[in-house]
Order: C-alpha cells, then structure tokens, then sequence
C-alpha cells in the first residue's frame, strides 16, 4: 500500500470551512454556525459582537497571515497500525472503571464522536506507534473525561473562576491555532482543584474553537512580574501537566511565557523533571510574541495590536454560545456522515468530504 494521508485536505479548503459567518447588526449571526451552509466571508478580525476598540469578544475567524499545516502522511507501518487499533476500538462496549471492583461504564455516543481518526492517530504518535499503550491510554482517557465530570463542568459552574479575565481565549496565531491567554496576575479564587476543572474547561472551549485542518493550540501567560511570593503549588503543578501530557496529548503547539519572576523560574524547575521531553521543547520564554502571533490578533499586554478588554458579562457568554454552536455543528455533521468512530475532525470542523474510519489514499477513501 502506498503512503497514506492522515486528514484529507482539499485545495479550497478555506471556502469549505465553516467558519465564515455572516454579520447581523454589525455582530455576528451565531446561528449560521448551526449549519454547514453558513460560507460567507466576513471583516478580517470580526469578533462574535462585532466589537473592534475595544475589543471585547472573541474573533471568529484566523488572520490571513497565518498559514495551517499540510497533512501528515502516514507510512505504511503506521496505517496498518491505526487499521489494527481503530479494528479493536470497534468492539468497544464500555470503558473501565478506574475503581476496583466497580462496573465497567458503557460507551457513549459523546465518546464514539470523541474517537475520531486524529484522537486515535494523536495517542499512537504520543506512545511511539505502540498499539498496546495507545490503547491502554485512550481508554483511560476515557474513563477519565467521564470521572472527571467533563461534561458536568457548565459555564454557570465555572463562571466564577473567570470573572476576572484571568484565562482568555482570543485568536489564532502563525499556524492558526487558537490561542488560550493565562494572566495570572488576574486571580481571583483561593487554590482549589476547581480552579485545574477551570483550565481544563478553557481547554475544551479552545478545542471547540479549533479550526478545520489545526489539532493544536497556544498558550500564552504573561506573569507581569506582579506575583511577588506567590507561586502555584506543587500538587496543583504536577496535576495539570498529568492531565495535558495523558489525556490531550500532542494538543500544545506552543507555550508562550512572558514576564517570568524568580519565583516562577524556582516552580519550573522544581516541575522540570515532570515535563516530557517533547513538551519541553514547546515551551519558549520571553520572546517576542509577534513572531508567533499575528500583532492583529495578539493582545497588546503581550505586544501586540489588541486592545481587548475583559466584561465578563459580555465576554463570558460570547465565548459559550460559540463553543456551543461548533459542538453541535460537529454532532450534526458526525450524525449525517453515519455516527462512525474514526471519523475525519477536518469533516466535522466544516471541511467538504466525510472519512469515516477508511483510509485517505490518493485523495480517495479506502
């Protein structure tokens, strides 16, 4: 068999996406999203309630300027090694409970349309292609999502840890990922394992707002050399790099940190032995931004052209209904393409040809 392409992606791809949408009032129409129709081009920068100075909601789309990677082809070992996995996955019932002596817990529609191909192929590329642990990690990646109460973790319920702006998702940056701000100087709750399902729930909405043909994001935190003594503990370090490392692997394109007081170089070092290796290398310090994100979408607390300005009861709801409206775009398209496990993220983020669990092979599905 030749080479294999990961994500089929057609040369118009950016007239295939749908997220263009159209402008009601100067704001933007949200319910278009609801539908694979909505193709029309709006104002470079739109954000969802059309402000622009200040900025107060998120944009809609990516800058011009930044550029989305080009398909990854898989080898021939590689593809045999997805058949044989996605082969087992099908046979799937439940997923185990991480308690002893407990029910297993059945599988969900919401997990089956979480199994697409690039999930699958993101766990064989974290555990060098090796069936066996991909295997053993998705499954307690979905234990985990399930115990963890992903989806009980409501906008109302995290509310209150974002009043303040301190996590902000705004824009895409060189390769059009989205981009999730930390502001730490903005805390405003005590430490607790909410604030990690506050994180973790900001993650999620930044994978909603993913782009068709991107499956990374960016992190941008500017500590503002505002945080004096203060630094995050050791349990709460250790418990967020254990939840991006095992259940988003190969999620983080990049890790932008400005403005690093000595007490956050103690924390980093203290966690360095934690980090994989290959997180590691994503993370980049006190550079400048503009080279990874383009100035037009880039707050201008971290040097860029934004002047953004967090209301929360503005921005707060703008951000969710979004989310919200792309979820259940994805749940239409998965439904309409047959409910398949390992089934094409380009399709259902808006691209033009559903995969399914087959190969993508000269632009033809196997």
């Amino acid at each position: 068999m030749a080479a294999v392409a990961q994500t089929q992606q057609p040369q118009n791809a950016e007239t295939a996406q749908t997220d263009n949408l159209s402008t009601v009032n100067g704001s933007i129409d949200i319910q278009d999203l609801h539908t694979s129709a909505a193709k029309l081009s709006i104002a470079e920068n739109a954000t969802v309630d059309g402000s622009t100075d200040p900025v107060k909601t998120p944009f809609i789309n990516r800058s011009p300027q930044s550029k989305l990677p080009t398909a990854a082809i898989l080898t021939v070992d590689q593809s045999t090694k997805y058949s044989k996995l996605i082969s087992a996955i099908h046979g799937w019932t439940t997923k185990p409970a991480s308690t002893p002596n407990t029910s297993a817990i059945p599988i969900t529609d919401s997990d089956r349309l979480w199994l697409t191909r690039e999930c699958i192929l993101r766990y064989l590329r974290a555990t060098k292609w090796d069936v066996n642990q991909a295997t053993i990690r998705l499954q307690a990646t979905l234990t985990w999502r399930h115990e963890y109460g992903l989806e009980n973790h409501t906008p109302e319920y995290i509310s209150p840890e974002n009043a303040t702006g301190k996590q902000v998702l705004l824009g895409f940056d060189i390769n059009g990922r989205p981009c999730l701000y930390l502001n730490p100087e903005k805390q405003n709750t005590e430490r607790s394992n909410k604030q990690v399902e506050h994180l973790v729930f900001m993650l999620e909405r930044t994978l909603d707002l993913m782009p068709a043909g991107q499956e990374m994001l960016t992190l941008l935190i500017n500590f503002d050399k505002k945080l004096g003594g203060d630094r995050p503990p050791m349990w709460q370090g250790k418990q967020v790099l254990n939840i991006l490392q095992n259940h988003y692997p190969e999620r983080l394109g990049r890790a932008l940190v400005i403005n690093i007081p000595w007490v956050v170089w103690t924390f980093f070092k203290l966690i360095n032995p934690f980090i994989d290796p290959a997180t590691r290398e994503k993370l980049k310090f006190d550079q400048d931004l503009r080279q990874f994100v383009p100035p037009s979408q880039l707050l201008k607390s971290y040097g860029g052209d934004v002047n953004f300005v967090y209301d929360h009861d503005v921005y707060w709801p703008a951000l969710n209904e979004l989310a919200a409206k792309k979820r259940a775009m994805m749940m239409e398209r998965w439904i309409k393409a047959g409910k398949k496990i390992g089934e094409s993220e380009y399709y259902l983020r808006g691209g033009e040809k559903a995969v399914g669990d087959g190969l993508v092979e000269n632009g033809h599905v196997s």
